[in-house]
């Protein structure tokens, strides 16, 4: 009874570690991922059809390894189509598409890191990171058009009043010219 009971700690202890060793995405359902959250619904039907109409399968095939669709469409979480796309959620930054041949690859493409869920690396979450340094550039160039917007207002006032004492000097000509004809005519 004994054996049994540390057996089947050990057994749950094991599959502790292979759920979440390597996994920096565990809350994702495995035979979803790689799915654009826009296309979740087209995948929950019990038989989905390829995206290229050629035909159609199971959802227990979807992201089982094996290319059925030659578009890829059933294979979005693994490398198995070469056709195949894969969506990176990158919460806190922006989502991108990958090639499933990038996925379980070594590389760490999405910042989020659920490209490579196999590998026993562990890829680190830098999507916040990320994001934080778009923020700021973004409010760098927000201030600079700020400041461009202030400079031209002010660019704007000065040649207005340039153009209110120009047009006063003019003014002030014509009256001159006035009296300088006054002038000739009475001397004539």
């Amino acid at each position: 009874m004994y054996t049994q009971a540390l057996a089947l700690l050990l057994l749950l202890l094991l599959l502790g570690l292979f759920t979440f060793s390597g996994h920096s995405f565990s809350f994702y359902e495995p035979k979803m991922l790689g799915i654009d959250p826009q296309d979740k619904e087209y995948f929950e039907s019990k038989i989905i059809m390829c995206k290229d109409g050629s035909k159609t399968f199971s959802r227990d095939r979807l992201n089982d390894d094996f290319c059925d669709c030659a578009d890829g469409t059933d294979e979005p979480g693994t490398p198995a189509c070469p056709e195949g796309k894969f969506y990176c959620t990158n919460t806190g930054h922006k989502p991108i598409r990958l090639f499933s041949s990038q996925v379980n690859d070594g590389v760490c493409d999405c910042c989020d890191g659920s490209d490579e869920y196999y590998k026993r690396q562990r890829c680190p979450n830098t999507c916040t990171k990320a994001g934080h340094a778009i923020a700021e550039k973004r409010t760098d160039k927000l201030s600079s058009y700020g400041d461009t917007f202030t400079l031209r207002k002010g660019s704007r006032e000065h040649v207005k009043q340039k153009l209110l004492a120009e047009e006063a000097d003019l003014s002030s000509l014509k009256q001159d010219e006035k009296e300088i004809k006054g002038i000739i005519q009475k001397l004539k």
